[in-house]
């Protein structure tokens, strides 16, 4: 007798139980969707859109603050690293830096006043390719640089996602 309650009350339960509601799916779908991180408690007003988890197998950004440089370092898996520094950025000192450059072939694939990206590639191993960039922002009156961090070789789509990445607040 005692089964026979048992039993039909846990079958009682999972029938009543028909999974999640449509409620609980948005909610689960509002979770997926990107936020973004806002950076002003590392004394910046920016903000930082996340990767796709997709494209970092799952990483969550990492967000360092390094006070020997003055860098704010983000990275999320592999493919997603940038750094970020107030400074006033200077785009011609950077380009004769590249074109001085005696051990890498440095080619510029877009520059705006904003934006530089360019190719850089070892003329005795064409398979040591990477893309960088060099971002300058102006937020509150203050400028910073973004830029990709040292790390693995990045591919030009990494490049874009990252320069797009980060953003000024909006006036509240």
């Amino acid at each position: 007798m005692k089964n026979t309650v048992l039993l039909s009350g846990m079958v009682l339960f999972f029938a009543c139980s028909s999974g999640p509601t449509e409620e609980q799916e948005t909610r689960v779908a509002d979770t997926t969707t990107v936020a973004h991180i806002d950076l002003t408690s590392y004394g910046l007003p920016l903000l930082l859109t996340p990767p796709d988890k997709q494209l970092t197998a799952g990483a969550e950004p990492s967000i360092i603050w390094k006070d020997e440089t003055g860098t704010l370092a983000v990275e999320a898996g592999e493919r997603f690293g940038l750094e970020i520094r107030e400074e006033p950025g200077d785009m011609p000192r950077l380009k004769a830096t590249l074109e001085r450059d005696l051990l890498r072939k440095n080619t510029i694939i877009r520059e705006t006043p904003e934006l530089l990206v360019w190719r850089s590639e070892f003329p005795d191993d064409p398979d040591l390719v990477s893309i960088h960039f060099y971002r300058i922002l102006a937020a509150d009156g203050r400028t910073f640089t973004v830029q990709d961090s040292d790390g693995p070789a990045y591919s030009e789509q990494d490049v874009d996602r990252m320069s797009a990445a980060i953003s000024t607040r909006s006036p509240a």
